[in-house]
């Protein structure tokens, strides 16, 4: 898959208005009505953000029972989105692989539910 040109420069105010936090996966669950295959996820970011629900496409690395209790990175602060019959509520983040398949991204080491990346 070919690299992406780097997007144009924004300030640090424009970074710090995309709300990135850390949860952990609760649920997980096959989406097959989906147009693309995805998986449904239901994800813990801590008592003051709570439970949210993201529909991923990461069905080629990744079974819903592997995704249980791993932590993953989203972004928090965009409107939801319908997918299908299900409402996306959170962005979970990932990079494509060489094939073009998402790899998601999430912290090496524990960190506490709702932390914000920094």
């Amino acid at each position: 898959m070919p690299t992406e040109p780097v997007a144009e420069t924004i300030s640090f105010d424009d970074f710090l208005r995309v709300d990135v936090r850390v949860g952990t996966v609760t649920d997980a669950q096959p989406y097959p009505e989906a147009r693309k295959p995805a998986i449904k996820l239901w994800i813990d970011f801590g008592p003051e953000i709570g439970s949210r629900k993201s529909s991923a496409q990461i069905t080629e690395h990744y079974r819903p029972e592997e995704l249980i209790g791993r932590q993953v990175a989203a972004v928090v602060n965009f409107p939801p989105r319908q997918i299908g019959k299900f409402m996306s509520e959170v962005l979970v983040l990932g990079f494509a692989d060489a094939e073009g398949r998402i790899v998601l991204i999430g912290p090496d080491h524990p960190v506490p539910n709702g932390a914000r990346m920094c």
